[in-house]
C-alpha cells in the first residue's frame, strides 16, 4: 500500500497525520507513506523524527492584502496543484490523506482532479480555509467537534464523519495512580501541569510563575510543573530565578515536556491553550483545565474550541486579554478544593472523547481503498526535480 499524506505549518495540522500515518504502518507494516508539506512549517522537525520521507511544496498562505507577498500567494495557489499532479502521478498512491493547514491545499486538489481515494481531517470547531476550499471536492471529510457539521456546506452529508482526533501513542494508556507512581509522587500531593504551545506563550508564562510564588511557595504538598516553549525558556528562567522559584523543590521549569501523557494522567489540574488535539488529549484522560486560546491563530480557531468545551461545563475559559495572577489563581484554585466541581468537569470533558478515532479513521480509509479496486502495483518512481525543488528524506 502506498499512501501520501499531506498538511503542516503547526502540530495541530502535522500530530494528526502523523496519527494515522502511524495506525496505517502498524496495520500495514510494508505500506509505503511519504508527506508533502512546506519548508517552513513544523513539519520540517516532526516529520523526519518519525521516519517518514517529506517532500516540500512551494505554497503559502493567502492574506486578505493585495501585498506583493499575497500576488505571489495566489500565484503559488493556482500552479501549486498542477506540481502536485506530477507528484501524484509518479507516486501513484492508493490514498491521499489532508489534515489541514494551506500545504495540503495543492494536493488534496490534484487528488480530487486524479481520482485518487481521498480523505480530509479537520480537528478543529471551525473548519480552516483548506478545509472549506476542498469540501465539495474530497471523499471524505473526517470531524472531531459535532458543531462544525452545520459550519460546512456541503453538498453530500453522507461523506461527513464526526471520528474524534486520531491522538499519537500513550495517550490514555496509563491510569492516574501508575503515572503519579512512575514519577514520584507521594500520597496527598496534587498537581497543576500547564504549557502554553510548543514555542511558548509570553502571558502565561508570566502569570504561572506568579502562581508558583502565591500558591506553590505556600503549599509543599502542590507541584507546579510548566513548559515555557523553546523559544521562551531562558527569559522565563531567568525571571523564575530572580523571583527565587529555582530554590523551590515542588516547582519545574522546562522548556518542553517530553513525558506529556504520564504527566497529564498524573495532574489534577491543567493550564493550557485550546489547540484541538489539546482538547482530545484532555478529553481523552478526562482532565479539569483552564483554557487559555491564543488570539494569534486563523479565524480565533482555538477560542470557538474553548468556548464549545466552556459551554458544556467541560473547561473554563480565561481568555488571554482577561489573563492575570489574580484571575488564574482563583480558576486554579476553585477546580483544586472543590471536588464535586472538579469531578463533573472531568465527566464533562470526557463525552467530548473519542478513544478508538485512529481505528475509526483507519477502518474507513481500508473501506474507500478496496471499494476503488483495492491496492495498487509497481514501483514507486521518485519525484523529478523539476516537481518538488526541496526534498528531505526523513
Amino acid at each position: 500500500m502506498r499512501v501520501l499524506m499531506t498538511g503542516g505549518g503547526t502540530g495541530g495540522h502535522i500530530n494528526p497525520a502523523v496519527a494515522i500515518a502511524n495506525t496505517i504502518k502498524r496495520n500495514h507494516p510494508d505500506a509505503e507513506i511519504a508527506f508533502v508539506g512546506t519548508a517552513r512549517g513544523k513539519e520540517t522537525e516532526l516529520v523526519p523524527k518519525e521516519g517518514y520521507p517529506l517532500y516540500f511544496m512551494n505554497v503559502r498562505g493567502i492574506r486578505r492584502s493585495l501585498s506583493p507577498k499575497n500576488i505571489r500567494a495566489l500565484y503559488l495557489a493556482w500552479s501549486s496543484p498542477i506540481k502536485a499532479k506530477k507528484l501524484l502521478r509518479r507516486y501513484n498512491p492508493d490514498l491521499v490523506i489532508g489534515t489541514g493547514g494551506y500545504a495540503c491545499w495543492p494536493v488534496m486538489k490534484a487528488a480530487t482532479k486524479l481520482g485518487i481515494p481521498n480523505a480530509v481531517h479537520e480537528s478543529n470547531a471551525l473548519p480552516g480555509m483548506a478545509i472549506r476550499q476542498l469540501q465539495n471536492h474530497v471523499d471524505r471529510i473526517y470531524i472531531n467537534f459535532e458543531q462544525t457539521e452545520q459550519l460546512l456546506n456541503v453538498r453530500d452529508k453522507s461523506k461527513i464523519l464526526r471520528v474524534g482526533n486520531p491522538l499519537r501513542e500513550g495517550f490514555g494508556a496509563m491510569s492516574r495512580e501508575a503515572a503519579r507512581k512512575k514519577l514520584g509522587m507521594r500520597e496527598g500531593q496534587r498537581m497543576v501541569l500547564s504549557f502554553g504551545g510548543s514555542l511558548g506563550a509570553e502571558r502565561i508564562n508570566e502569570t504561572v510563575l506568579e502562581l508558583m510564588r502565591d500558591m506553590a511557595a505556600k503549599d509543599p504538598d502542590l507541584l507546579v510543573v510548566h513548559a515555557t516553549g523553546t523559544a521562551s525558556f531562558e527569559e522565563t528562567h531567568a525571571t523564575f530565578c530572580r523571583m527565587g522559584l529555582d530554590q523551590l523543590p515542588n516547582v519545574t521549569l522546562a522548556p518542553y515536556i517530553f513525558d506529556m501523557p504520564a504527566r497529564m494522567a498524573a495532574a489534577d489540574v491543567v493550564i493550557c491553550r485550546a489547540g484541538a488535539m489539546t482538547v482530545s488529549e484532555l478529553a481523552l484522560m478526562k482532565k479539569a483545565c483552564v483554557m487559555i486560546p491564543s488570539p494569534h491563530v486563523a479565524d480565533n480557531h482555538q477560542y470557538k474550541n474553548a468556548k464549545t468545551l466552556a459551554d458544556s461545563g467541560a473547561a473554563l475559559l480565561l481568555e488571554e486579554k482577561d489573563l492575570t495572577g489574580e484571575r488564574l489563581i482563583r480558576d486554579v484554585s476553585m477546580l483544586l478544593n472543590d471536588l464535586s466541581a472538579r469531578r463533573q468537569m472531568e465527566e464533562n470533558i470526557s463525552a467530548f472523547a473519542r478513544a478508538d478515532a485512529n481505528k475509526v479513521i483507519y477502518e474507513d480509509l481500508m473501506r474507500m481503498v478496496a471499494e476503488n479496486g483495492g491496492e495498487k502495483t509497481g514501483d514507486f518512481d521518485p519525484p523529478a526535480p523539476d516537481v518538488l525543488p526541496d526534498t528531505k528524506k526523513g
